[in-house]
């Protein structure tokens, strides 16, 4: 496919400064789309923001996915990230998460011959991925993450399961399902009172952690510890999850 001709349809197309075979287009006020080649000629980058184009940050997306397309999906060929990203002063962005074809399904519609050529590119952070996630996984996490939005705040990899005797609430999912970190603490706090009440939670790089209630919090490290639980009061509790879904 002669992907230079098919950007070049796209209506309000311009190249993109600063960067060759790049281009930018709008195709409507807020939207913003930028592409570039890889280094093979082969696939289109693309990146895509909703009111929140940053014309220097988006440039530097592109360079950084051209150069590093290989080792960003190494680990994951569904959705993979890499670290090491210097964002433009002002934002915190840290990484750039990279989506392929089987996840967004980008032009699907209107040009179902161009979407396994589009490899899509966004910055993000890389306390988000696991570099282990399912192509369900890897779907719902680019559906959820707000990538458009390239002024967002980080959102960590997370994984859980609960079950509170005292309010009978539970996770539906047979093992540790994908969840926000909000969601987290408050489960860790509604269990308080619920004897036999647990949260099992895991981070993007596979630590798991269970919480169990019995007149007070116990908390046991799964596969990097010793496995036996210590008593932790609950705003210990809730500093320590915050920090180990962030590291």
């Amino acid at each position: 496919m002669n992907l230079r001709a098919e950007v070049a349809q796209f209506a309000g197309v311009a190249p993109l400064p600063g960067l060759d075979d790049a281009w930018h287009w709008s195709p409507a006020p807020g939207i913003d789309f930028v592409g570039a080649l890889s280094q093979d000629g082969e696939r289109l980058l693309q990146l895509s923001s909703r009111d929140s184009f940053d014309a220097e940050l988006a440039t530097r997306i592109l360079a950084f996915a051209r150069e590093h397309e290989d080792e960003i999906f190494a680990r994951n060929a569904y959705i993979g990230a890499l670290e090491g990203f210097v964002a433009p002063e002002g934002t915190r962005f840290d990484a750039v998460v990279g989506v392929a074809p089987e996840v967004h399904r980008f032009y699907k519609n209107e040009k179902p011959e161009l979407t396994p050529h589009v490899r899509l590119a966004f910055p993000a952070y890389s306390c988000e991925f696991s570099g282990k996630e399912t192509l369900d996984e890897a779907i719902t996490r680019y559906r959820t993450l707000g990538l458009t939005d390239l002024r967002r705040g980080p959102s960590p990899f997370l994984k859980m399961r609960y079950a509170n005797t005292r309010t009978r609430g539970r996770s539906t999912n047979p093992g540790r399902g994908l969840a926000d970190a909000d969601r987290l603490l408050d489960e860790l706090r509604a269990i308080e009172g619920g004897t036999g009440s647990f949260v099992e939670f895991e981070n993007r790089h596979g630590d798991v952690w269970r919480v169990e209630w019995h007149g007070a919090y116990y908390i046991a490290e799964w596969n990097t510890g010793d496995g036996r639980p210590r008593e932790i009061g609950l705003d210990d509790l809730l500093d320590f999850a915050v920090a180990r879904l962030y590291a």
